[in-house]
């Protein structure tokens, strides 16, 4: 069996090679020239964050969304949005690989992780996180709306994101032994 690749030499291979596309579209579409290289740091942060966890499927896309989020997040919160930055934020066209049934069925086993893993979430956590997430409510609006302190909202949130991490990180943690291991008891025990 082999190791898994390292973060490190996952993100040279699939993430380095696209940086020279991701400042070009930055400096093509972020009228602040000087906030082009913090840009593109916090976008290395995020998609290190989450692959630590997990190796995404489609590294290049996942990249210039990231970016593009990262781009909206700065124009709310300047709240002063060109017109022409908005129109080119929504002509985003990264050319992602094209899909394969392989990496379909991968897709699919995560999202049916992801799923399960949200299911599992203590009731008022997995609310929490829908409202958030789905619903797009800011924590003030959820807290009015559950009756609870905005700080009450913020542990949901965390704690939710702790127990999906822990549970998608970790598959044989999360559904407990694995088959071969499952079976062996199973014999022990005359199942």
């Amino acid at each position: 069996m082999t190791e898994p690749e390292s973060l490190d030499n996952w993100f040279v291979r699939e993430i380095l090679p696209h940086e020279g596309a991701l400042l070009r579209y930055l400096a093509r579409v972020w009228p602040d020239a000087a906030e082009i290289q913090d840009i593109r740091h916090d976008a290395y942060v995020r998609i290190l964050e989450g692959a630590h966890r997990l190796r995404p499927t489609a590294p290049k896309a996942l990249l210039f969304s990231i970016a593009r989020n990262l781009m909206i997040d700065r124009a709310r919160r300047s709240r002063i949005v060109p017109i022409d930055l908005m129109g080119d934020l929504d002509a985003l066209n990264v050319l992602v690989d094209e899909v394969t049934p392989e990496r379909r069925a991968s897709i699919r086993q995560q999202l049916v992780s992801v799923t399960e893993a949200v299911n599992r979430l203590p009731a008022r956590c997995r609310e929490v996180l829908w409202l958030r997430r789905v619903e797009s409510l800011s924590y003030r609006e959820i807290a009015a709306r559950l009756e609870i302190t905005e700080g009450t909202v913020e542990k949901h949130m965390a704690h939710a994101a702790r127990l999906l991490a822990d549970m998608l990180s970790a598959p044989e943690k999360r559904d407990g032994p694995s088959g071969a291991a499952r079976a062996r008891e199973e014999s022990l025990h005359g199942k």
